[in-house]
């Protein structure tokens, strides 16, 4: 019989502050094992960006265990029960994943497991508060952040104090349990990552340093700066915290004791709350697990999205014509990420001025995104397209001409990534079909030749978007009616 501990890496890829980890070493020697699931729904399989930075990620965690990280591709729990089986094993933990496939996945698994005598443990390592904890005074789930996170979360008590690295960990390895990280076959064929391998440093010393260089002052300058893309006043952390390089607990508290435990400065009390955003996102999934697929607002059933390929791919290309959309496009495709007010000024962008499914977007961003998760993906895109909780009213559309001029004054943003436009003025460069031919020809700027024309009229497509939202209001038999 194995005395040593299965430990089941999932999406808490670090050595620090790992509960399930901390536990089984403090009973014994360990079994580490990563599973690339292959039961896994066809929709939620991670796409191209995320299967490169959970190789490399994975790389850099068995690095941390001198190589001795066990990596396996199948069907999780089939694999499970075959090596619990195979080599006589008492003992089973991992941390909690919280996609709905997970959850039903892992309760099965635990329910086999106990019922064959295995002692199962599972632990919290990847939010601040579970989804079940934090719940109006009826016990129903909240639907609108501020009351989520001021009135439910903070009313809580703390997130649990990190934990450091076990001491003295002792790892069992078992040659024949391991095939090895490339026979998951994360790694695309194609060498298109080029630009996110020198811009990221997946794995949790990565993590760790990303937070060091923002601490102090990024948290205390967050609130004034973290809307203008151009100034990089983001932590960074997003992916590190999908694939759990790093906790939201270890950033919480850094963040707190690095402002001197001022919880009242505003620039903390901001970034925080983004933190709060992000445990919304995963209570709203928790409890409507439908909402990767489905709008949350019904209303939006009848919706008369336009169906586009062609203006769609313009939008994934970054070649719309509208610069601060194109180039948040570009960042996305060229780096694996893109900033987040220009996020919201894309997706309204699709929704709105093309009156593109958000089901669309979503599903682009799932495959281009290095932070691409189930929850804040589906969230956040429900949110600008207004269908979602708390969302942005549908008829709040962004003009991208006036967010650019407003976050990007002098374009520095647009220009790294529409080079094209380099030489444009400050004036016109979020509009350039505003300019006059002389300054266009100073530019080198071609309107339908090296730079695309607008796809479509900003002002017309926003009065389109309010006349779809009027007809959507309308009753099913009513639009029926009419046809």
């Amino acid at each position: 019989m194995s005395t040593s501990t299965l430990v089941w890496f999932r999406q808490d890829l670090r050595l620090r502050d790992n509960p399930a980890l901390t536990y089984a070493s403090e009973r014994g020697t360990v079994i580490p094992l990563y599973i690339f699931d292959t039961a896994c729904p066809e929709n939620f399989v991670p796409g191209g960006a995320s299967k490169w930075w959970l190789h490399k990620s994975l790389g850099r965690l068995n690095d941390s265990l001198d190589n001795q990280l066990h990596c396996a591709k199948g069907d999780a729990s089939k694999i499970i029960i075959e090596l619990i089986q195979q080599h006589n094993i008492k003992q089973v933990v991992w941390n909690r994943a919280y996609e709905p496939w997970q959850i039903k996945r892992d309760t099965l698994l635990k329910q086999t497991l106990v019922e064959a005598g295995i002692d199962v443990q599972s632990f919290n390592s990847h939010l601040l508060w579970e989804p079940w904890q934090v719940l109006k005074k009826d016990e129903t789930p909240y639907k609108v952040f501020t009351p989520y996170y001021r009135r439910g979360c903070l009313s809580k008590p703390s997130p649990r104090m990190p934990v450091d690295t076990p001491h003295n960990l002792q790892v069992e390895y078992i040659p024949q349990l391991d095939k090895g990280l490339d026979s998951l076959a994360l790694m695309p064929d194609i060498n298109w990552y080029s630009t996110m391998q020198e811009m990221w440093t997946p794995g949790e010393q990565g993590a760790a340093k990303h937070l060091s260089e923002f601490l102090p002052n990024g948290a205390e300058e967050y609130k004034n700066k973290r809307d203008f893309p151009d100034l990089g006043a983001t932590s960074k952390l997003s992916p590190h915290l999908h694939f759990g390089e790093i906790s939201p607990n270890q950033i919480w508290y850094a963040a707190i004791h690095a402002l001197n435990g001022n919880t009242e400065d505003v620039g903390l009390d901001c970034y925080l709350s983004e933190l709060g955003w992000r445990e919304f996102s995963h209570s709203l999934l928790f409890h409507f697990p439908h909402i990767p697929q489905k709008n949350f607002s019904p209303k939006f059933e009848h919706f008369p999205w336009r169906s586009d390929d062609k203006s769609l791919k313009a939008w994934q290309l970054g070649q719309t014509g509208i610069p601060i959309v194109d180039a948040g496009m570009r960042e996305l495709w060229q780096t694996g990420t893109m900033h987040n007010r220009v996020r919201m000024v894309v997706g309204s962008f699709l929704v709105k001025n093309l009156l593109i499914d958000w089901r669309k977007g979503e599903r682009w961003f799932w495959d281009c995104l290095l932070d691409a998760d189930l929850a804040a993906n589906s969230a956040s895109w429900q949110w600008i397209a207004g269908t979602g909780a708390d969302a942005a009213p549908y008829f709040r559309i962004f003009n991208p001409v006036t967010q650019g001029q407003r976050f990007d004054p002098q374009g520095d943003y647009v220009k790294r990534f529409c080079p094209e436009l380099a030489k444009m003025p400050d004036k016109y460069i979020h509009n350039p079909w505003d300019a006059p031919q002389n300054i266009l020809d100073y530019a080198g700027v071609k309107l339908g030749k090296n730079y695309p024309e607008p796809l479509v009229d900003l002002k017309a497509s926003r009065l389109r978007a309010l006349d779809a939202l009027a007809q959507s209001k309308q009753q099913p038999e009513e639009i029926t009616g009419k046809v």
